[in-house]
């Protein structure tokens, strides 16, 4: 009913038609307009930070397409060439093996998508592998661990051994304790400070 109503107190189809084409495509001005913007989203078309390449083929062919309904002609080497630039630096190595590999101006823009597309899978497939690998790594450290602790903890016979070295440690200590004093007793105090030098030497070395 609005197309209708446009042109509905015209008095011809040729005046039909220039409010139709001024309605939907705009006037010449408009038209260089639009272009000139299409071109340099063109120009500085970038892919975004996380974004997936279904989503880049998508925003790419729109412009594309408006580019070719005013009139502007890529052919399949500048369009694949202007695809593999437009990808980020994690890109490198497959954009480098593509055009190494493939005939850029005989391949299809939708094929190099499609090519893109199956390298981004692989590198899904791949991070999520490296990402299950160090959980379970993680996990069977955490267990190793909680098991030696309670291995230490029920151990009976390091709990004896700790003890019996301590008792040791103890009667080493009153022995050398008893000999200081008889050595005092028994030489004067120069004679006697030499020996318990000699003692503490060799209370440290033990």
């Amino acid at each position: 009913m609005d197309e209708f109503f446009r042109v509905s107190q015209c008095n011809s189809a040729k005046e039909m038609w220039e409010i139709l084409e001024v309605t939907h495509e705009g006037t010449d001005d408009v038209k260089r307009a639009r272009k000139h913007t299409l071109i340099q989203e063109y120009e500085f078309f970038r892919m975004q930070p996380e974004e997936t390449m279904a989503y880049v083929q998508k925003r790419f062919t729109h412009i594309l397409n408006h580019l070719t309904g005013i009139g502007k002609v890529f052919d399949k080497e500048e369009l694949n060439i202007k695809v593999l630039k437009c990808l980020d630096r994690s890109w490198q190595p497959k954009e480098t093996a593509i055009s190494e590999t493939r005939d850029l101006s005989k391949l299809s823009t939708a094929a190099l998508f499609g090519k893109l597309m199956e390298h981004e899978l692989e590198l899904k497939r791949l991070k999520e592998q490296e990402t299950m690998e160090r959980r379970t790594k993680g996990i069977a450290l955490k267990t190793s661990i909680e098991h030696d602790t309670c291995e230490e903890e029920e151990n009976p016979e390091h709990d004896e051994t700790l003890s019996l070295l301590t008792r040791k440690f103890n009667r080493f200590l009153k022995r050398k304790n008893r000999d200081i004093t008889q050595q005092r007793k028994r030489y004067p105090k120069s004679a006697f400070l030499k020996v318990v030098n000699h003692f503490k030497k060799r209370f440290t070395i033990l």
